[in-house]
């Protein structure tokens, strides 16, 4: 009797302090939800405010609108605004026009830089709604029957088995990475049907292939895109700059994975030679990414070997001058 009881007062002061950070955790919790209902309450505040300025009871708006032309066709008032670039446009036929010419999604970027001068309470729960719509995401996708399903590992398994067979090494990303959502690549006995992205830094843009067999060429592959004759006439007109250049000064490069981002470097691939050959020796991180660059234009791309070539060259002429200075 006395040992028991002895055991229980020396459980019950554990007992007081979890009590008391249970109710540490619910107090604060509680002072959180008073905070943010503290805010929405000013931020609606705020909001009646500006619609009683802009929409007084008499009718007449109080303030003044400037018009804009559509920045499209530079005709027509615009009538609409881009929540992602914030172009002007006027009808849906030049919506979908300036989506097709600036790549653009329409879908406003929720994770855009605002500074804080210029932070607003508007901004705040944009945040707010942001983070919360993460964590669903998230948790949805833990919940997934296909996340964990014995299946998609397996299949995994077997496409980078199939690339270590080609001598490729194929690294997939966890889920919930948009690579990893947007990766379409298959495979079959005798080859890979690779999704493929092409980036074109001179005109800022970019084109996604899905199922792109890896015995074609990189030349084959891009005629749809850089050919005069052979390439649709809106991306012609889009990457005016790759087809009025002679194919001789087109460079395809792709972006050496694992190395530290001061010393990004690319790996020149061949155009005469298929897609299997060239990625062979590499490694891609869930499929592909070639950037189409030309000779005759600047870019900031280093080549692998050619900025090492130079530094040891520069290293050299130093060298040698400051021998000569000693002698």
């Amino acid at each position: 009797g006395e040992g028991e009881k002895r055991v229980r007062a020396d459980i019950y002061p554990l007992r007081v302090e979890n009590d008391a950070f249970v109710l540490f955790l619910k107090t604060s919790l509680m002072w959180g939800k008073c905070y943010f209902s503290f805010l929405f309450v000013r931020l609606k505040i705020r909001v009646m405010i500006i619609s009683v300025d802009i929409f007084p009871k008499n009718g007449r708006n109080s303030l003044s609108f400037t018009s804009f032309r559509c920045e499209t066709c530079s005709k027509e008032e615009a009538k609409y605004r881009c929540p992602r670039c914030m172009k002007y446009s006027c009808s849906l036929l030049c919506v979908k026009k300036h989506k097709l010419t600036q790549s653009c999604n329409g879908v406003r970027d929720k994770t855009a830089f605002v500074s804080v001068n210029e932070f607003t309470d508007l901004n705040l729960l944009s945040d707010y709604r942001f983070l919360e719509d993460v964590g669903r995401t998230a948790d949805a996708a833990t919940r997934h029957c296909l996340v964990h399903s014995p299946a998609t590992k397996r299949l995994l398994y077997c496409l980078r088995n199939k690339a270590r067979g080609c001598n490729i090494e194929l690294k997939t990303l966890p889920v919930g990475f948009t690579k990893r959502r947007e990766n379409s690549t298959t495979f079959n006995s005798n080859k890979f049907y690779w999704h493929l992205k092409l980036i074109f830094p001179h005109c800022h843009a970019e084109y996604t292939l899905k199922g792109v067999p890896d015995d074609k060429t990189l030349a084959d592959i891009l005629k749809p895109y850089i050919d005069p004759v052979e390439s649709d006439p809106v991306v012609c007109q889009r990457l005016k700059v790759y087809t009025s250049s002679p194919q001789s000064d087109v460079r395809i490069l792709m972006k050496i994975e694992n190395r530290s981002r001061n010393s990004v470097r690319y790996n020149e691939l061949d155009a005469s030679r298929s897609l299997l050959d060239n990625l062979k020796g590499k490694v891609i991180i869930e499929y592909p990414t070639l950037f189409v660059v030309l000779k005759t234009l600047k870019n900031d791309m280093v080549v692998l070997g050619q900025g090492e070539h130079v530094f040891i060259s520069c290293y050299v002429i130093l060298g040698y001058f400051s021998y000569i200075s000693s002698s």
